[in-house]
């Protein structure tokens, strides 16, 4: 049987953690495992991104609909996650304003357009966390698999535990954040894949 785990992740191309998700999606594709990995990167790259009006919100809801579908959430730690904003600059948490505006997804700071929203409310308990919000995509996601409760996995981009990369929303989390990368036994950098096995039920 297939299981859906959803990677969070800074995938800054210059000095993400893009080499984690690499890997890790590399095992999913083994016939063993059956690990569907759906990242972050596959979601602001497909069919919801596609249209030119797509836009903070909509990659939100999106996340919000994958992590849903998953029975674990990955995230991983680097030296920048704490200070990435990406997805923050929803302008409806400016109060001084009556008219607000944002900018699509694919478009330059020039293109901006106005909110689709005539009025937000309250999200209740039950339901998914609100996709309007000053939340960077990576505390958005993280947030939405606390609310939601699923097998959250937390792993830095290390080989050591670098508890001072742990963003401040993540705190709680930091006695089972582990690394990613451990020595095998021919001393060679390789992932901790026999954890993460165990984790999500494999072992």
């Amino acid at each position: 049987m297939s299981k859906q785990v959803y990677i969070s992740a800074d995938y800054s191309e210059n000095d993400g953690d893009r080499d984690v998700v690499d890997l890790l999606n590399r095992w999913g594709q083994d016939d063993l495992h059956k690990v569907d990995f759906i990242d972050m990167s596959k979601v602001s790259s497909g069919s919801v991104s596609l249209s030119s009006d797509c836009r903070i919100c909509d990659l939100k809801r999106e996340f919000n609909s994958q992590i849903n579908a998953s029975s674990a959430v990955i995230f991983i730690v680097g030296d920048k996650t704490a200070t990435r904003t990406a997805g923050s600059e929803c302008y409806r948490n400016d109060k001084s304003k009556i008219v607000y505006y944002c900018t699509p997804y694919k478009h330059n700071s020039s293109g901006t357009v106005r909110c689709r929203y005539s009025s937000t409310c309250s999200v209740g308990k039950d339901e998914d966390v609100g996709c309007i919000n000053s939340y960077s995509y990576l505390r958005h996601e993280f947030e939405q698999a606390k609310k939601k409760e699923k097998d959250i996995i937390i792993l830095y981009n290390s080989l050591r535990c670098e508890i001072d990369w742990l963003p401040a929303y993540m705190n709680d989390y930091k006695d089972r954040a582990r690394p990613f990368w451990i020595y095998n036994s021919s001393y060679e950098k390789s992932g901790d894949y026999e954890y993460i096995k165990r984790r999500l039920g494999f072992a």
